[in-house]
């Protein structure tokens, strides 16, 4: 016999798909100066439950701002940036570190790995201060290197794996906390053309099984990976319409 599931538990779960992960309302960064700098210009952008969305542009344009507000990082100047639903304007510092923990996954470019601690301590560390027990931080973190195909490396240090490999590792510790946004810095940009294709592919496994990505990056071939991509050029954000 099925288990009927009660229509308010449905209407819940339907209501949490509708809101969007990410929500900026007329969001813009000025740097104060003589002039002022406008590192990005005022726009809106909202990013839903399994979007897949690239941000190209070159050095200088804005992207790495775009990064740093979108991870919580850098507060705006204006604009309203909801996180899940929920205003990050209001909080105080040590609420947004808290929300950014739990909430939001990074990958960068250089994989920012403790040498000297094996695949899994550095997937471990990452929920140190989350209040999980330790071992609850091992079963979590050996089921993020097997999804990202590193199961069998579990002991490995980052000094004798890959740069593949340590991307991977990189991409287990920023999935272990079940973020809602997997949010990318060049992510292939230390890679060779065959390992970042891999890692490319990985990423496109990951967004087909729901995972919300925004992957930044200068590189028009990655950027076309995307289901929707956003150009900044000088400030100005805007996102492609497909033809």
């Amino acid at each position: 016999m099925t288990e009927s599931i009660p229509q308010d538990a449905t209407d819940e779960g339907a209501a949490a798909a509708e809101v969007p992960v990410i929500d900026f309302e007329g969001m813009t960064l000025t740097y104060p100066g003589t002039p002022p700098v406008e590192a990005l210009r005022p726009f809106d952008l909202t990013i839903h439950r399994g979007d897949y969305l690239t941000v190209v542009g070159p050095s200088g344009s804005g992207k790495s701002t775009f990064l740093n507000i979108a991870g919580l990082l850098d507060r705006p100047t204006g604009g309203t940036y909801r996180l899940d639903g929920i205003d990050t304007a209001a909080l105080r510092d040590s609420e947004r570190a808290g929300l950014r923990g739990s909430r939001i996954g990074f990958v960068f470019q250089s994989f920012h790995l403790l040498p000297h601690r094996s695949s899994l301590e550095n997937v471990m560390l990452s929920m140190t201060y989350n209040g999980i027990a330790r071992a609850e931080r091992v079963t979590r973190a050996r089921e993020a290197l097997v999804r990202v195909g590193l199961g069998h490396r579990v002991d490995a240090v980052p000094t004798r794996m890959s740069g593949g490999e340590r991307q991977r590792v990189a991409i287990a510790r920023a999935l272990v906390s079940r973020p809602s946004l997997l949010l990318c810095d060049e992510p292939t940009g230390n890679l060779d053309t065959t390992t970042a294709q891999q890692i490319l592919g990985l990423l496109d496994e990951l967004h087909e099984d729901g995972i919300t990505l925004i992957v930044i990056t200068h590189d028009p071939e990655v950027a076309a990976r995307g289901r929707r991509t956003v150009t900044i050029r000088d400030g100005l954000l805007r996102e492609r319409v497909p033809a």
